[in-house]
């Protein structure tokens, strides 16, 4: 009994070392054994595999977004509806990109950068993170206007409504996000050290705020885009088809690439997310065996950052496949690469006579 009372002791005595009030509520400290589930091996997993992901993807994101954001400036004009939302889907991509060095010293050790931060990092994931998902469902929403209701679009996808569509974008992402400003803070953990979680409440508070999350995740920010995704792709691969497009080969198997991606980054993340919401719902977290929420914590490790890195790369991917900002990386490779220059002076030369505007110019990018 005396390690047990020890150990508390000094759990106390780091409460005051770093300012942080004791939030124990006495109505959930109990007498009785209460069974532990080790997570060491799983917390281990994560110091090891996370940080490193975080970092590539951090690395990525800012290299890829930053491409696009630099050929946007200085090839593009922010006056057509596709590059207003490309630049906004870049703006989260990197919002969401900043926040990950901090996450990735927090797997590594434990949080260090204060309750300020605790608060503005977790809230920029967050609305990065969502903001990102509705540009990306956005985009295929407008380029299936384009496409399919060509004539009743070219009225409406004006540069105002392309702004309000991005506002309401960014507000929805900040709504859905405004619970870690109040519920994140940084408490003193035995064993784990200064923790940036959610806290301040009881057990019972914190687990539907947890389902509130899951839910909100499964439901708004992966079944609405993806059934978005593949409605207005399923649409737009029939309006092609009716055409004489000389391209529809390419075109379709375009099509089928960007929702195979989409499908196989995100289903496994949300599907990790539902069943840990059921899992939660159902007959509460520690009721649980231990060996199922362990493979739960492992699942959501791996495929959180295979959708993570989805987020960053998307705008690489949906840009970089279209001839048109092929045709400007190359003349910007060419400005910076002598040798290049010859090649991508014909190459260009050849697009410009070939890419007239058609109806269906989208899926010329």
């Amino acid at each position: 009994m005396s390690n047990m009372e020890d150990e508390y002791q000094r759990y106390l005595d780091m409460l005051d070392e770093y300012g942080i009030e004791n939030i124990t509520d006495p109505s959930y400290v109990v007498s009785n054994a209460v069974p532990l589930c080790s997570k060491e091996s799983v917390n281990m997993f994560g110091a090891t595999f996370i940080p490193v992901f975080y970092y590539v993807n951090f690395l990525l994101s800012y290299l890829g977004n930053g491409l696009v954001l630099f050929i946007i400036f200085k090839y593009e004009e922010l006056t057509s509806v596709t590059n207003i939302f490309l630049l906004n889907l870049v703006l989260s991509n990197i919002l969401f990109a900043s926040s990950l060095p901090f996450w990735a010293k927090y797997h590594m050790s434990e949080w260090i950068f204060g309750l300020a931060l605790c608060k503005i990092v977790s809230s920029a994931y967050f609305i990065g993170f969502y903001s990102s998902i509705l540009f990306l469902t956005l985009m295929t929403f407008d380029r299936y206007l384009a496409v399919v209701h060509a004539v009743a679009a070219a009225k409406s996808r004006k540069r105002a409504y392309a702004i309000i569509a991005s506002l309401v974008v960014w507000f929805i992402s900040i709504i859905a996000s405004v619970k870690e400003l109040v519920l994140r803070n940084v408490s003193v953990k035995p064993y784990a050290g200064l923790m940036c979680d959610e806290s301040g409440y009881s057990a019972s508070t914190m687990a539907r705020w947890r389902l509130v999350t899951y839910y909100q995740q499964f439901l708004l920010f992966f079944l609405l885009p993806l059934f978005m995704v593949m409605y207005c792709y399923i649409s737009i691969t029939i309006r092609i088809l009716s055409t004489r497009m000389k391209e529809k080969c390419r075109a379709i198997k375009l099509i089928f690439v960007i929702i195979f991606t989409f499908f196989a980054c995100w289903t496994p993340y949300n599907i990790t997310i539902l069943l840990r919401a059921i899992q939660i719902s159902s007959t509460g977290e520690d009721d649980n065996s231990c060996s199922e929420s362990q493979n739960l914590d492992y699942a959501l490790y791996v495929t959180r950052n295979i959708a993570y890195l989805y987020c960053c790369i998307s705008p690489v991917f949906y840009t970089f496949v279209g001839k048109k900002f092929q045709s400007h990386f190359r003349r910007l490779m060419a400005k910076n690469i002598p040798c290049l220059k010859r090649h991508v002076s014909l190459n260009s030369q050849s697009t410009r006579t070939t890419s007239q505007k058609t109806p269906h110019s989208t899926y010329e990018y």
